[in-house]
């Protein structure tokens, strides 16, 4: 009887994080969404903030448009108020989760509830197809209690924001690009291997440490291409390591992006300005 043999992603390209500032002039760490990696098709953008300095990031993200495309955000420390155009409103604190789809449109803030102390956490945005891009908007708020956390074998932890991994199922759903989100913490040498749909884009971040991504050292405030296959092997650097690892089903379009909307045309683009002057992304 012949053995079934896991074929493993390889990291094709290492890819560090520059430092640059959004919204009102928040400091922040981009990997996804600069001049060498434009978009990792369904992902559009990744944003790392973390800081003890209320100067870095106290301005915040006041009211702007999104169209064609959904935003994530995931706090890993501090509080932040979410505000938008369908009178949905939450609090973003301590490793809770925002998956907001912004669909024909909507406009919204965030804002911090702090002055000062740690404010850490992540904005990733992924693409919508074009049959989605025009649906309603809709808002996911999920407290820290509805995410999974899983104790690993090694002594590391899990948290299982989207998709499935050691029993557990992350609270994201109705995702039309299935994605797979998963905050794993390692200690130094503990090795974990996550199972991968094949097919699905996949990569992995490293924010705090340092971590092995198959046979790659990876270091920290780096993003970790990853070659198709199905698991990836993951394990913790010399200090231990806390990495996010996503994947999501390609959706193989013409992307035409422009500031806060992300459509498949120039001209849907120019309709969405125009829809946002004329107050349409109000419901």
């Amino acid at each position: 009887m012949s053995e079934t043999t896991t074929t493993a992603r390889a990291v094709t390209r290492l890819v560090p994080a520059v430092e640059t500032s959004d919204g009102a002039g928040v400091r922040l760490r981009r990997s996804i969404g600069k001049a060498d990696l434009d978009t990792l098709d369904p992902f559009l953008l990744l944003d790392a903030i973390g800081s003890e300095d209320g100067a870095d990031y106290i301005a915040g993200f006041p009211d702007h448009p999104h169209r064609g495309f959904e935003t994530v955000t995931y706090m890993i420390e501090g509080r932040m108020r979410h505000r938008d155009s369908t009178g949905a409103e939450g609090l973003l604190e301590s490793g809770s989760v925002q998956w907001m789809t912004a669909g024909r449109g909507i406009v919204h803030s965030e804002m911090p509830e702090q002055e000062d102390g740690v404010l850490e956490g992540f904005q990733l945005w992924v693409n919508l197809p074009a049959a989605q891009k025009m649906s309603p908007p809709r808002y996911q708020d999920i407290p820290p209690s509805d995410v999974p956390e899983v104790q690993l074998a090694g002594g590391g932890r899990l948290r299982v924001v989207a998709g499935s991994s050691n029993g557990e199922t992350g609270p994201v759903e109705g995702v039309v690009t299935a994605p797979m989100f998963l905050d794993f913490e390692l200690r130094p040498g503990e090795a974990v291997e996550q199972p991968v749909t094949p097919g699905h884009t996949g990569f992995v971040y490293v924010f705090r440490g340092s971590a092995k991504v198959d046979d790659t050292n990876v270091p920290e405030h780096t993003l970790a291409l990853l070659g198709d296959g199905e698991a990836v092997r993951l394990e913790g650097g010399e200090a231990g390591g806390r990495m996010l690892l996503l994947a999501a089903k390609p959706i193989g379009e013409p992307v035409a992006r422009y500031g806060p909307f992300v459509m498949n045309t120039r001209e849907e683009i120019m309709q969405a300005f125009k829809d946002f002057q004329e107050g349409r992304f109000v419901d």
